[in-house]
């Protein structure tokens, strides 16, 4: 045996923009409570995945939840706890 046979299997992480239907941001603002310009803001910087398809942004609601879940993960309130 060689030492790449005790390696453990390798997973994909999962690309949020392949689970679910593609929505736009303006729909995903009003099914998640953020604001539309955040949401802009954020997928611009890379923070929310999504992606540009000609002038509209588009994303899933599992990227919108995964953007709440890791932004209350480094919120002060997660802090010290």
């Amino acid at each position: 045996m060689t030492p790449e046979d005790h390696q453990p299997p390798t997973t994909t992480p999962i690309d949020p923009l392949t689970i679910g239907e593609l929505i736009t941001l303006l729909e995903a603002a009003e099914l998640s409570g953020l604001g539309y310009a955040l949401l802009r803001r954020i997928s611009g910087k890379g923070r929310l995945r999504a992606k540009k398809y000609g002038n509209t942004w588009l994303t899933t609601l599992a990227a919108v939840e995964e953007y709440k879940k890791s932004r209350h993960r480094g919120s002060r309130t997660d802090l010290g706890k």
